[in-house]
């Protein structure tokens, strides 16, 4: 069990410094997290600290463009799941930026 910057890791899990679970880190969790904090940019989730929803084009747009960034960079390094996951979440977080623009 090794400590630092408020985490405690044990067979590689993270807690808190509370003591609750923290999620997985892999790139799939990443690329979900990014695509949740654009669906809060845009207004279509409440944002998980207040609960109230706002949109903020320039942030959202600021979220997609780093999504297709890391689209670019990690072509022809993922597995095939990740691979899915990035395009189907791009896609997605591209149309929800259309819609709420509409």
């Amino acid at each position: 069990m090794s400590k630092g910057n408020g985490f405690t890791m044990k067979e590689g899990a993270q807690e808190s410094q509370a003591g609750e679970a923290l999620p997985k880190i892999d790139f799939s969790s990443f690329i979900l997290s990014l695509y949740s904090s654009g669906l809060v940019q845009l207004g279509k989730m409440g944002d998980p600290v207040t609960g109230e929803k706002s949109i903020n084009f320039s942030l959202a747009q600021h979220t997609i463009d780093m999504i297709a960034m890391l689209e670019e960079k990690t072509r022809g390094n993922l597995i095939g799941d990740e691979e899915n996951l990035l395009k189907n979440l791009l896609s997605e977080i591209r149309l929800a930026y259309v819609e709420a623009k509409g």
